[in-house]
């Protein structure tokens, strides 16, 4: 919001920001989940909020003494999405540590319901304090709200183990480790699939996603800040059904099934017109936060449950890399499309892409609802035996009575 309304930045400028913010996944990704595996996860996970936090205040300092430019906000993006690498990969390797296996399920539900709560809240909160005070005053209390995090994280009790030494192990072994368990067992090759195009998809939408709510569909920042946040909703409402869904489905089964259901509501972002029919984008992005909170909630806890722990970052970094990588090429792409065939018909690409990809998960093991013994797995000394994962159906013939 910042960049289009303060700034005035064009869409291939927006498509930049959006690539850089995800940038160190493309970069860093691999060499960090070695790193976080051979440390102890929480004080990096403290550091990294604290570093995001300091970050971010720089900007409202540079717009009060009237020196902020894009260059800034990129550089700001860049470093802050380093600093999001590191905690992501250290809080879901972390997370197995502090609650045990068998309660992935809850924990995950619990963590993505308090993130999806507090996304609803503050895209709402934030376009009425851009409307109010400025785009650049409403990053300030962004930057006040990691350092609180940092706090909060300081605040746990929990000991944590030491991490296991790797001997003389080179950091490109250790992530050759982590790539061939992703790689090597087809239940991962088919969420690291569906996550990577889903992750493209919805870069090109980001990257024209402001522009396409102002300028499309002519909305002020408090509308466009209301219709993103109807949209999160649908995630709070993911978070808080993502049981019901397991109970229906399986563990296993409701990581593909949620996603098909849902992908559809894409189409009516970019059928959407100015007036009344703006608000029907609100309803799908409701509609996709909801499927795609309980698809990540299933996905995180189900790699989570097959990984070894003194695997467990490398793993998530490997699909971080894979996965998420593709963001800054998508968020490109997006702006290079804003520019060339115009907004609506970038949004289009998005749909279609978001729709295609579900086909990627339908085809994969994932439909027998069972965690599938991989031969690649044993390369790292891990993987399942084809039991069912805490939580999933115990197969049809048992449930068939």
């Amino acid at each position: 919001m910042l960049a289009a309304t303060a700034l005035a930045a064009s869409p291939w400028q927006m498509g930049l920001l959006t690539a850089a913010d995800k940038a160190a996944f493309l970069f860093l990704g691999l060499p960090v989940g070695a790193w976080i595996d051979r440390a102890r996860r929480m004080p990096l996970m403290i550091t990294a909020n604290l570093f995001r936090g300091c970050l971010l205040l720089t900007v409202p300092l540079a717009w009060w003494a009237d020196v902020l430019t894009m260059p800034q906000l990129v550089v700001v993006a860049l470093l802050a999405g380093a600093g999001a690498l590191v905690f992501d990969v250290a809080h879901q390797s972390y997370l197995p540590t502090l609650v045990g296996r068998d309660q992935l399920v809850p924990a995950n539900t619990g963590l993505q319901a308090s993130h999806s709560v507090a996304d609803v809240t503050g895209r709402g909160i934030g376009g009425g304090l851009v409307q109010v005070f400025g785009a650049a005053y409403a990053v300030l209390p962004v930057g006040l709200g990691y350092v609180t995090s940092a706090v909060a994280l300081a605040r746990i009790r929990a000991r944590e183990p030491a991490p296991v030494s790797s001997g003389r192990r080179t950091i490109r072994a250790d992530i050759g480790d982590g790539l061939r368990f992703v790689l090597g067992r087809r239940d991962l090759r088919a969420i690291t699939s569906y996550t990577a195009v889903g992750n493209v998809a919805f870069a090109v939408l980001t990257a024209v996603q402001v522009l396409y709510l102002t300028r499309t569909l002519q909305l002020a920042p408090a509308q466009v800040g209301a219709v993103l946040a109807t949209g999160g909703c649908g995630a709070v409402s993911g978070a808080l059904a993502a049981g019901t869904w397991t109970r229906l489905f399986g563990s296993v089964r409701t990581v593909w099934i949620v996603p098909l259901l849902t992908a559809p509501a894409a189409l009516v972002v970019p059928l959407a017109q100015p007036g009344t029919g703006a608000w029907f984008v609100g309803a799908a992005l409701a509609v996709l936060g909801h499927g795609m909170t309980v698809y990540n909630i299933g996905q995180v806890s189900y790699r989570q449950a097959i990984c070894p722990d003194r695997l467990l970052g490398r793993m998530n970094a490997g699909f971080r890399f894979l996965a998420w990588g593709t963001v800054p090429l998508g968020a490109l792409s997006g702006g290079v499309l804003g520019e060339t065939i115009g907004l609506r018909s970038t949004v289009w690409v998005f749909a279609v892409a978001t729709v295609g990809a579900t086909l990627l998960l339908v085809l994969s093991p994932l439909r027998t609802g069972r965690a599938p013994a991989e031969r690649g797995s044993a390369d790292v000394g891990a993987g399942p035996t084809g039991q069912p994962l805490p939580g999933s159906h115990p197969g049809p013939d048992a449930h068939g009575s």
